[in-house]
């Protein structure tokens, strides 16, 4: 029996070929790809260049929450700093206090962001725009007063923060913390996107499209934005409080000046970079906000933040639309060349 292999040019129509091209098949293999590399890291790379990258999962987390919001809701936020900091004192207050499992802290935080982002999402229904931006930055400055103030030092360890152990890996799996932090941190990435691709690919997602694009058309079509919008922003608070609880778990430490504004600034930042709109921008984001201050450093350490500022003027200057955005520009030139190419061969030219 003899089987051949499908490419483009065994696909006779410039349709199917553009179906293939375009289609689930080379993304998945890309995806598989991707995943092979992540899990094949820890056998190649020391403790701390695993440690830099699990921390670029957990804001990519993060990230992928604010891109629910902004990108494809459009309500600006910055104050997801605030969930951040509400997740990883959570986790930290649990361990430390009661003991608790990890695993549960995790929840615990993402149950307990969830509500309160839903909560603050309701008074939010009535301002917009930069309205919004500043009742949120409102939020981030005010957080880190509340975790410092001494009525609750007794919780939160006030200005000296919170120290927790780094847990082990279960089962007697061969891995040191670093490692199994780093996988553990990769599943929840995993997930978050499985369950972030379905919300915006399915009616709800359709729906945070809708208002952000047209709010009293989609009110028009019977679709109820202060739910959906109050919602999102639950969500949204969700995701960057899972996102909190693991920083705190892989850092072993929380203290209030690890939660200022500047956090929410970069989360922005990274969203933007990442590409809005775009739920694998979300981890472009986490690396540039990871790594990018370090080569800044590395290049000057008498003006880093110059270099940063640098590198994001470039950024935005080459790449408007996001990393995500550029690749899938990159990606859709390259689909259309190859059909090109493969049309000519299929019908040369008469001389």
């Amino acid at each position: 029996m003899v089987t051949s292999t499908v490419t483009p040019k065994t696909i006779k129509s410039p349709a199917a070929r553009t179906a293939w091209l375009n289609g689930r098949y080379p993304r998945v293999a890309a995806m598989a790809v991707v995943l092979v590399v992540a899990a094949s890291l820890p056998l190649v790379m020391s403790d701390y260049r695993l440690f830099q990258f699990t921390l670029a999962y957990i804001y990519a987390i993060a990230l992928l929450g604010l891109n629910l919001l902004i990108g494809y809701n459009g309500q600006f936020s910055l104050g997801h700093g605030a969930f951040f900091a509400i997740g990883a004192y959570t986790t930290a207050i649990m361990i430390d206090r009661w003991d608790i499992g990890y695993g549960w802290t995790i929840i615990a935080a993402g149950a307990i962001c969830l509500v309160v982002g839903f909560l603050f999402g309701i008074p939010a229904l009535r301002i917009e725009g930069m309205y919004l931006a500043l009742a949120t930055l409102a939020l981030a400055l005010a957080t880190p007063q509340f975790l410092k103030y001494h009525l609750f030092e007794g919780w939160t360890g006030g200005v000296q923060g919170i120290v927790i152990d780094k847990p082990e890996a279960p089962f007697g799996l061969p891995l040191n913390p670093d490692q199994w932090l780093y996988f553990f941190t990769l599943a929840i990435l995993l997930l978050a996107f499985v369950l972030g691709w379905n919300l915006v690919r399915g009616r709800t997602g359709r729906a945070l499209v809708a208002i952000r694009d047209h709010r009293i058309a989609a009110q028009s079509m019977g679709i109820n934005t202060a739910l959906y919008k109050s919602l999102i922003f639950g969500v949204s608070a969700l995701y960057t409080g899972v996102a909190g609880a693991l920083s705190a778990i892989v850092i072993q430490f929380v203290a209030p000046d690890s939660f200022t504004l500047f956090l929410s600034i970069f989360f922005v930042v990274g969203i933007v970079v990442g590409g809005l709109g775009s739920i694998t921008g979300a981890i472009y984001g986490g690396f540039f906000i990871q790594f990018v201050p370090n080569i800044a450093d590395a290049i000057s350490q008498a003006a880093p933040w110059a270099i940063y500022g640098i590198f994001l003027i470039v950024f935005m200057l080459v790449m408007p639309l996001g990393i995500a955005g550029f690749l899938a520009i990159l990606w859709h030139r390259l689909i259309m060349g190859r059909l090109a190419s493969d049309g000519n061969e299929g019908h040369p030219t008469e001389t």
